[in-house]
């Protein structure tokens, strides 16, 4: 019998979990990543060392839910990216028409979130001002929600029974 110790991280399995129950009931899946030197995604998206990824299959192509990474390629401002998310930098999965999912600890491992300031130096200067497209409605509100957030700023995820 192997002890927790020696188990393997229920994370990937309980990822690849709710992205087939979102898929299964209709829901778009969207993946909260923590940022550091680990994580491969368009910097300029990245706000307050956090990225919210749509990990739909409509949003992806080669998505690929492994135990140890997540990998997809994805359109950003409508220029194709490949993307590559150690599981460990997930922070929550979760439906984006209802906010159920499942958030996870950050990790503590010895990377810390990449900061504002290292950003902006890794962005071309072009780079630097971009906002997302396509991320706002015609009222300017946000287009794709994120759920509620406490005071702490960290996203409140309702528990799916």
């Amino acid at each position: 019998m192997r002890d927790s110790e020696d188990s393997s991280s229920t994370r990937p399995y309980l990822i690849r979990a709710l992205h087939e129950w979102c898929t299964d009931n209709g829901f778009t899946p969207f993946l909260s990543v923590q940022v550091d030197e680990s994580v491969r995604v368009p910097l300029e998206f990245v706000r307050d060392g956090e990225i919210v990824l749509n990990i739909s299959f409509d949003a992806t192509s080669a998505l690929h839910l492994g135990n140890d990474h997540i990998e997809f390629k994805g359109r950003f401002g409508g220029v194709a990216k490949d993307v590559y998310v150690p599981v460990t930098k997930v922070l929550a999965i979760y439906a984006r028409e209802n906010g159920q999912g499942m958030a996870f600890p950050q990790d503590a491992s010895h990377s810390r979130p990449i900061s504002q300031d290292a950003l902006a130096s890794k962005l071309r200067p072009s780079e630097q001002h971009l906002e997302p497209v396509g991320q706002t409605d015609e009222g300017g509100g946000p287009k794709h929600p994120v759920p509620p957030s406490t005071s702490s700023g960290r996203p409140v995820l309702k528990r799916i029974k």
